[in-house]
């Protein structure tokens, strides 16, 4: 029986895992273990830990490793911490990491010198941002890689890895894109009180390296939604430095009927949402990711996903309210032309389940080795 510990801090990882995670509890040789902290603890945010739960999986451990916005060093500091004593506690064969955020970092961290093998989900991929310095810090940490694609196993490889721990399996959150879990529009409208018959989705992150712009930025990205004529469900950021000044800026969202402001919503409800909506805006991954898939238009703001937003179909502007009103005024004459399927398929749970099954990948030294090309 191999013990595997998953490790989640944000909305947007768990929604990324869970189907792993699933597939794993059904299986009698794997036993997986959540290490939930970060956002999932926040009341601000959610307390997503709750959506976690309600999933009904066993093994869940919490761990809060911060209370408000704070800088990224000191959460790296406190979840190394946590999860040290976790593991230590419950011995696993394999941690589960994703993505580029300080707590999958930190998993890296843990797992790699404490001679256990670390599996990194999304490595390989780049954004322009601190997060890609996080991201291939994480991946160098590793010991098996979960990629979503070939040009993600490519950039791997060129970083020294060895071919035979990376693995192609897609993006897992396209598992659930396109599986029968995801509720009815009406469903989801009722269920977060939404009585929009047209509506569009709006999220926008902080950029920790543009920290001191951030106030100015997102006054002006709220003034735009202001002056535009759409309705908005919006999203919460995530807890990232500068994170307050998007809260603030909301503020003067309260009490318009165009506006619908949520700290989170559940993945599989999101999912609806944005396949529904007439368009993203913002600078979330989710334009990158998952709107293609649906034949979403996509409104991308500023740096955050400057390396990743090559899509066609992708209306990339710069932070001036000029800009993005005028994108605002174009997004309804804007075609969506190409299909997507550059994160897979929706069978990233399955091939996922078939690497961990072939005993190669538990023989892999934990040692880590350098390829030069």
């Amino acid at each position: 029986m191999k013990k595997i510990v998953f490790l989640t801090g944000t909305r947007a990882d768990f929604g990324k895992i869970k189907s792993l995670i699933r597939i794993l509890e059904k299986h009698e040789h794997f036993t997986p273990y959540i290490f939930v902290t970060g956002m999932h603890l926040q009341q601000e945010y959610g307390y997503t830990l709750i959506e976690i739960e309600r999933c009904g999986f066993c093994n869940i451990h919490a761990f809060e490793n911060h209370t408000h916005e704070t800088t990224m060093d000191l959460t790296l500091a406190k979840t190394i911490e946590g999860l040290s004593a976790y593991v230590k506690s419950v011995t696993p064969d394999m941690i589960i990491i994703h993505g580029d955020r300080v707590e999958a970092l930190a998993g890296a961290i843990v797992g790699s010198l404490n001679n256990i093998l670390v599996a990194h989900i999304e490595g390989g991929e780049v954004s322009g941002t601190i997060d890609e310095l996080i991201r291939h810090s994480t991946s160098k940490m590793s010991h098996v890689h979960f990629v979503s694609n070939e040009t993600a196993k490519k950039r791997l490889i060129q970083m020294g890895e060895l071919s035979e721990s990376v693995f192609t399996i897609g993006s897992p959150d396209v598992d659930i894109m396109f599986s029968d879990q995801l509720p009815d529009l009406e469903t989801a409208k009722q269920y977060y009180a939404i009585d929009f018959d047209a509506y569009a989705v709006a999220m926008f992150h902080p950029i920790t390296t543009e920290f001191k712009n951030m106030e100015e930025y997102a006054n002006d990205f709220v003034a735009t939604l202001l002056a535009d004529k759409h309705n908005f469900v919006v999203i919460y950021p995530n807890n990232d430095l500068g994170s307050a000044a998007i809260l603030k800026a909301y503020k003067q969202l309260e009490g318009n009927p165009r506006f619908r402001v949520f700290p989170s919503l559940r993945f599989e409800y999101f999912l609806t949402l944005l396949k529904n909506a007439r368009f993203i805006i913002g600078n979330s991954s989710a334009g990158i990711r998952e709107a293609p898939y649906y034949g979403l238009p996509i409104i991308n703001i500023g740096s955050r996903q400057k390396n990743r937003s090559v899509n066609t179909d992708i209306i990339n502007v710069d932070y001036t309210k000029e800009a993005i009103l005028n994108a605002l005024q174009e997004i309804e004459k804007h075609e969506v032309k190409n299909s997507y399927t550059d994160f897979g398929t929706g069978n990233s749970a399955t091939l996922f389940l078939e690497s961990l099954e072939n005993s190669d990948i538990w023989e892999l030294n934990h040692q880590k080795q350098f390829r030069d090309i």
